[in-house]
Protein backbone atom coordinates (compact mmCIF):
# COMPACT_ATOMS: atom_id res chain seq x y z
CA UNK A 1 0.00 0.00 0.00
CA UNK A 2 1.54 3.56 -1.04
CA UNK A 3 2.28 5.98 2.30
CA UNK A 4 -0.72 8.07 0.84
CA UNK A 5 -3.03 5.19 1.25
CA UNK A 6 -1.57 4.57 4.43
CA UNK A 7 -1.94 8.12 5.83
CA UNK A 8 -5.74 8.04 4.39
CA UNK A 9 -6.45 4.40 6.24
CA UNK A 10 -4.69 6.28 9.59
CA UNK A 11 -6.77 9.12 8.93
CA UNK A 12 -10.46 7.28 8.80
CA UNK A 13 -9.44 4.66 12.04
CA UNK A 14 -9.01 7.72 13.78
CA UNK A 15 -11.79 9.17 12.70
CA UNK A 16 -14.02 6.62 13.68
CA UNK A 17 -12.44 6.08 17.47
CA UNK A 18 -13.29 9.93 18.05
CA UNK A 19 -16.52 9.36 17.21
CA UNK A 20 -17.25 6.66 19.50
CA UNK A 21 -15.75 8.56 21.95
CA UNK A 22 -17.73 11.25 20.79
CA UNK A 23 -20.93 9.50 20.71
CA UNK A 24 -20.20 8.12 24.28
CA UNK A 25 -19.02 11.79 25.61
CA UNK A 26 -22.85 12.82 24.87
CA UNK A 27 -24.32 9.93 26.62
CA UNK A 28 -22.65 10.06 29.48
CA UNK A 29 -24.35 13.72 29.33
CA UNK A 30 -27.27 12.26 28.75
CA UNK A 31 -26.82 10.07 32.10
CA UNK A 32 -25.87 13.35 33.70
CA UNK A 33 -28.84 15.13 33.31
CA UNK A 34 -31.12 12.34 33.99
CA UNK A 35 -29.29 12.16 37.14
CA UNK A 36 -29.78 15.37 37.76
CA UNK A 37 -33.34 15.72 37.14
CA UNK A 38 -33.85 12.80 38.85
CA UNK A 39 -36.29 11.26 35.95
CA UNK A 40 -35.29 7.97 37.38
CA UNK A 41 -37.32 7.59 40.79
CA UNK A 42 -39.57 5.58 42.76
CA UNK A 43 -43.21 5.94 41.87
CA UNK A 44 -42.44 6.52 38.06
CA UNK A 45 -43.44 3.83 35.25
CA UNK A 46 -40.07 1.82 33.53
CA UNK A 47 -41.82 2.97 30.22
CA UNK A 48 -42.35 6.51 31.03
CA UNK A 49 -38.74 6.59 32.35
CA UNK A 50 -37.22 5.11 29.26
CA UNK A 51 -39.50 7.86 26.92
CA UNK A 52 -38.89 10.46 29.89
CA UNK A 53 -34.89 10.28 29.11
CA UNK A 54 -35.66 9.59 25.05
CA UNK A 55 -37.06 12.77 25.11
CA UNK A 56 -34.37 14.58 27.15
CA UNK A 57 -32.00 13.03 24.66
CA UNK A 58 -33.51 15.14 21.92
CA UNK A 59 -33.93 18.22 23.69
CA UNK A 60 -29.81 18.11 24.38
CA UNK A 61 -28.67 16.81 20.94
CA UNK A 62 -31.77 16.88 18.37
CA UNK A 63 -33.36 14.30 17.16
CA UNK A 64 -32.15 11.18 18.61
CA UNK A 65 -32.09 7.38 16.83
CA UNK A 66 -31.43 4.38 19.15
CA UNK A 67 -29.42 1.45 17.78
CA UNK A 68 -31.25 -1.39 20.05
CA UNK A 69 -34.47 -1.25 22.23
CA UNK A 70 -34.29 1.40 25.15
CA UNK A 71 -34.35 -0.25 28.60
CA UNK A 72 -35.20 0.67 31.52
CA UNK A 73 -36.03 -2.17 34.22
CA UNK A 74 -36.37 -2.87 37.88
CA UNK A 75 -36.92 -5.10 40.91
CA UNK A 76 -37.13 -8.52 40.07
CA UNK A 77 -37.19 -7.23 36.28
CA UNK A 78 -33.33 -6.53 36.49
CA UNK A 79 -32.55 -10.26 36.66
CA UNK A 80 -33.95 -10.31 33.08
CA UNK A 81 -32.22 -10.53 29.76
CA UNK A 82 -31.84 -7.75 27.14
CA UNK A 83 -34.16 -10.28 24.71
CA UNK A 84 -37.19 -10.25 27.50
CA UNK A 85 -39.92 -7.88 27.28
CA UNK A 86 -41.53 -8.28 30.80
CA UNK A 87 -44.60 -6.13 31.31
CA UNK A 88 -44.39 -1.92 32.32
CA UNK A 89 -43.23 -2.01 36.02
CA UNK A 90 -43.76 1.19 38.37
CA UNK A 91 -40.33 1.60 40.72
CA UNK A 92 -40.26 0.94 44.16
CA UNK A 93 -39.30 2.98 47.21
CA UNK A 94 -36.80 0.17 48.17
CA UNK A 95 -35.57 -0.27 44.57
CA UNK A 96 -32.90 -1.30 42.20
CA UNK A 97 -33.07 -0.13 39.14
CA UNK A 98 -30.79 0.18 35.43
CA UNK A 99 -31.18 1.64 32.42
CA UNK A 100 -29.41 0.71 28.94
CA UNK A 101 -29.50 3.26 25.58
CA UNK A 102 -28.28 2.93 22.59
CA UNK A 103 -28.23 6.12 21.24
CA UNK A 104 -26.81 7.29 17.84
CA UNK A 105 -24.98 10.39 17.69
CA UNK A 106 -23.44 11.63 14.28
CA UNK A 107 -24.02 8.21 13.31
CA UNK A 108 -21.74 6.44 15.68
CA UNK A 109 -23.27 4.12 18.30
CA UNK A 110 -23.18 4.94 21.66
CA UNK A 111 -23.99 2.00 24.18
CA UNK A 112 -24.21 2.60 27.57
CA UNK A 113 -25.82 1.80 31.19
CA UNK A 114 -25.70 2.73 34.58
CA UNK A 115 -27.19 1.23 37.83
CA UNK A 116 -29.78 3.04 40.10
CA UNK A 117 -30.53 2.98 43.91
CA UNK A 118 -33.31 3.52 46.17
CA UNK A 119 -33.82 3.07 49.80
CA UNK A 120 -30.85 1.73 52.20
CA UNK A 121 -30.66 -2.31 51.53
CA UNK A 122 -26.66 -2.74 52.09
CA UNK A 123 -26.63 -5.72 48.92
CA UNK A 124 -28.11 -3.88 46.66
CA UNK A 125 -25.98 -0.73 47.67
CA UNK A 126 -23.07 -3.30 47.10
CA UNK A 127 -24.03 -4.29 43.79
CA UNK A 128 -23.83 -0.19 42.90
CA UNK A 129 -20.23 0.09 43.94
CA UNK A 130 -19.18 -3.44 42.58
CA UNK A 131 -20.29 -2.92 38.79
CA UNK A 132 -17.81 0.49 38.24
CA UNK A 133 -14.96 -1.32 39.98
CA UNK A 134 -14.85 -4.93 38.26
CA UNK A 135 -15.97 -2.56 34.93
CA UNK A 136 -12.02 -1.03 35.34
CA UNK A 137 -10.63 -3.83 36.31
CA UNK A 138 -12.08 -5.86 33.05
CA UNK A 139 -10.61 -2.86 31.30
CA UNK A 140 -7.40 -2.76 33.48
CA UNK A 141 -6.81 -6.50 32.74
CA UNK A 142 -7.62 -5.85 28.84
CA UNK A 143 -5.00 -3.40 28.63
CA UNK A 144 -2.34 -5.74 30.42
CA UNK A 145 -2.99 -8.43 28.02
CA UNK A 146 -1.96 -7.42 24.04
CA UNK A 147 -3.36 -10.60 22.93
CA UNK A 148 -6.30 -11.37 24.80
CA UNK A 149 -9.41 -13.25 23.67
CA UNK A 150 -13.34 -12.69 24.30
CA UNK A 151 -13.16 -15.97 26.25
CA UNK A 152 -10.62 -14.98 28.27
CA UNK A 153 -11.61 -11.85 29.51
CA UNK A 154 -14.88 -13.22 29.42
CA UNK A 155 -13.55 -15.71 32.15
CA UNK A 156 -11.60 -13.25 34.12
CA UNK A 157 -14.98 -10.76 34.39
CA UNK A 158 -16.77 -14.00 35.60
CA UNK A 159 -13.89 -14.59 38.14
CA UNK A 160 -13.96 -10.61 39.42
CA UNK A 161 -17.96 -10.73 39.83
CA UNK A 162 -18.04 -14.17 41.31
CA UNK A 163 -15.06 -13.05 43.77
CA UNK A 164 -17.51 -10.62 45.03
CA UNK A 165 -20.58 -12.61 44.92
CA UNK A 166 -22.16 -11.94 41.89
CA UNK A 167 -23.59 -14.09 38.72
CA UNK A 168 -23.05 -12.96 34.94
CA UNK A 169 -26.38 -12.60 34.40
CA UNK A 170 -26.11 -13.00 30.16
CA UNK A 171 -24.61 -14.75 28.03
CA UNK A 172 -21.74 -12.30 27.12
CA UNK A 173 -20.00 -9.22 28.63
CA UNK A 174 -20.16 -7.04 25.43
CA UNK A 175 -19.72 -6.75 21.92
CA UNK A 176 -18.37 -4.47 19.12
CA UNK A 177 -19.52 -1.55 18.23
CA UNK A 178 -19.41 1.29 15.54
CA UNK A 179 -20.90 2.68 12.77
CA UNK A 180 -24.37 2.10 12.73
CA UNK A 181 -25.46 -0.55 12.61
CA UNK A 182 -22.40 -1.96 14.02
CA UNK A 183 -24.25 -5.65 13.57
CA UNK A 184 -23.17 -5.46 9.67
CA UNK A 185 -19.24 -5.43 10.74
CA UNK A 186 -18.95 -9.00 11.42
CA UNK A 187 -21.53 -11.29 10.55
CA UNK A 188 -20.07 -14.15 13.06
CA UNK A 189 -21.58 -13.96 16.32
CA UNK A 190 -19.10 -15.55 18.73
CA UNK A 191 -16.38 -13.27 17.16
CA UNK A 192 -18.76 -10.45 17.77
CA UNK A 193 -19.04 -10.75 21.76
CA UNK A 194 -16.66 -11.00 24.77
CA UNK A 195 -18.32 -14.19 25.25
CA UNK A 196 -16.28 -18.07 26.15
CA UNK A 197 -17.19 -19.16 22.25
CA UNK A 198 -14.77 -16.08 21.27
CA UNK A 199 -11.53 -17.85 21.30
CA UNK A 200 -10.09 -15.02 18.73
CA UNK A 201 -8.12 -11.78 19.63
CA UNK A 202 -9.86 -8.87 20.66
CA UNK A 203 -7.31 -6.62 19.39
CA UNK A 204 -8.06 -7.44 15.10
CA UNK A 205 -9.38 -5.88 12.44
CA UNK A 206 -12.91 -6.85 11.13
CA UNK A 207 -14.18 -8.07 7.75
CA UNK A 208 -13.49 -5.02 5.86
CA UNK A 209 -10.19 -4.08 7.48
CA UNK A 210 -11.36 -1.58 10.12
CA UNK A 211 -9.83 -1.79 13.78
CA UNK A 212 -12.20 -3.83 16.52
CA UNK A 213 -13.97 -1.42 19.23
CA UNK A 214 -15.78 -2.79 21.98
CA UNK A 215 -18.28 -2.61 24.42
CA UNK A 216 -17.49 -4.11 27.62
CA UNK A 217 -21.14 -5.08 29.39
CA UNK A 218 -21.71 -6.07 32.91
CA UNK A 219 -25.57 -7.39 33.80
CA UNK A 220 -24.63 -8.91 37.08
CA UNK A 221 -27.50 -10.70 39.69
CA UNK A 222 -28.04 -12.08 43.10
CA UNK A 223 -30.69 -14.93 41.67
CA UNK A 224 -31.67 -15.37 45.35
CA UNK A 225 -32.24 -12.22 46.65
CA UNK A 226 -34.17 -11.12 43.39
CA UNK A 227 -32.11 -8.18 41.59
CA UNK A 228 -29.46 -7.28 39.36
CA UNK A 229 -27.71 -4.40 38.05
CA UNK A 230 -25.81 -3.43 34.80
CA UNK A 231 -23.14 -0.88 33.51
CA UNK A 232 -21.30 -0.88 30.16
CA UNK A 233 -19.05 1.30 28.03
CA UNK A 234 -16.55 1.57 25.62
CA UNK A 235 -13.58 -0.87 26.56
CA UNK A 236 -10.92 0.11 24.42
CA UNK A 237 -11.36 3.36 23.83
CA UNK A 238 -11.76 6.67 26.80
Amino acid sequence: MREREWTTVGSDENERAAGLVRAQEKATALFAETERRGLVAPGRGEREVSDAIRDLANDMFGTTKHWHKRIIRSGPNTLLPYRDNPPDRVIGADDIAFADFGPIFEEYEADFGRTYVFGDDPDKHRLLADLPRIFHAGRAAFRADEHITGARLYAEVERLAGDAGWEIGIWHSGHLVGEFPHETNDGAKAESYITPDNTGPLRRTDRSGRHCHWILELHLVDRDKGFGGFYEQLLDLA
